[in-house]
């Protein structure tokens, strides 16, 4: 009995791990559809990765991946996926949306490329308690606001710079799932964000209309909660000591 149980959580746990690669297959569809020019395609593609992401982590936790499928290291697949479906999609779309001044593509475009994988092998960039360390490299929702907010193309340099800048400080952003303060109210702020931005581009037309202002309001409100939090947790809370105890690294 307790064999078949061990069987079957190991049997799960590898199984999450295919899961997890999965998003890999469905980020070659988002890029696919960007380079043959369906927008709305990639949109939702880019969604799909994005939502597999968030629920694989805690499922991951659940099942106990570490203990009973070892052999494959969930968290480094994780993030070879992310960074395909969050820096590499997402900067390919960029360029071929021309999003971008022709003149600043490839410098901005290499910044992220460069700014990221920096960030990804930071050895702090994420806290004991679930704070990123340096903007996260979530280009995916990036890109999508920008083209859902018909955000001008200076203001996609200016603003792409300034994460990319982001990236490289100890500013500490809240994760919208792990974070334990006011984690009700970041799980519900996330839910309506994805939700909307996930309408908007199964209704995603061309020509683009202007965003309303209740588009905007939507699609900024995830920005700012952040923002304030990054604020808050970096500048008015006081830090206790490190802990010296060792601790299994997990998944996102």
């Amino acid at each position: 009995m307790a064999t078949t149980r061990k069987k079957a959580k190991r049997n799960a746990g590898y199984a999450l791990h295919v899961f997890t690669a999965s998003g890999a297959v469905f980020g070659m569809l988002a890029l696919q559809a960007i380079i043959d020019g369906r927008v709305r395609d990639s949109l939702i593609w880019l969604i799909v990765c994005q939502i597999l992401d968030g629920i694989d982590g805690p499922i991951a936790r659940k099942l106990d991946v570490v203990i009973h499928a070892p052999w494959l290291s969930g968290v480094v697949l994780d993030e070879i996926v992310d960074y395909f479906t969050y820096v590499i999609i997402p900067v390919m779309f960029l360029l071929n949306m021309n999003m971008l001044p022709a003149q600043y593509e490839t410098f901005v475009a290499g910044a992220i490329l460069l700014t990221c994988a920096i960030w990804w092998a930071r050895t702090d960039h994420k806290t004991d308690d679930s704070w990123f360390v340096g903007f996260p490299c979530m280009w995916n929702l990036v890109v999508i606001s920008f083209l859902l907010l018909k955000t001008p193309p200076t203001w996609v340099v200016i603003i792409s710079l300034i994460l990319c800048a982001l990236q490289l400080t100890n500013i500490k952003f809240p994760h919208p799932v792990r974070v334990t303060v006011l984690r009700p109210f970041s799980i519900t702020i996330s839910i309506v964000y994805l939700l909307a931005i996930t309408v908007m581009s199964i209704n995603y037309t061309e020509p683009l209309q202007e965003p309303s202002l209740l588009t905007k309001g939507l699609l900024l409100s995830l920005p700012a909660y952040a923002t304030v939090l990054a604020i808050w947790k970096t500048w008015f809370v006081v830090e206790k000591a490190p802990r010296t105890k060792k601790k299994v690294k997990s998944r996102k």
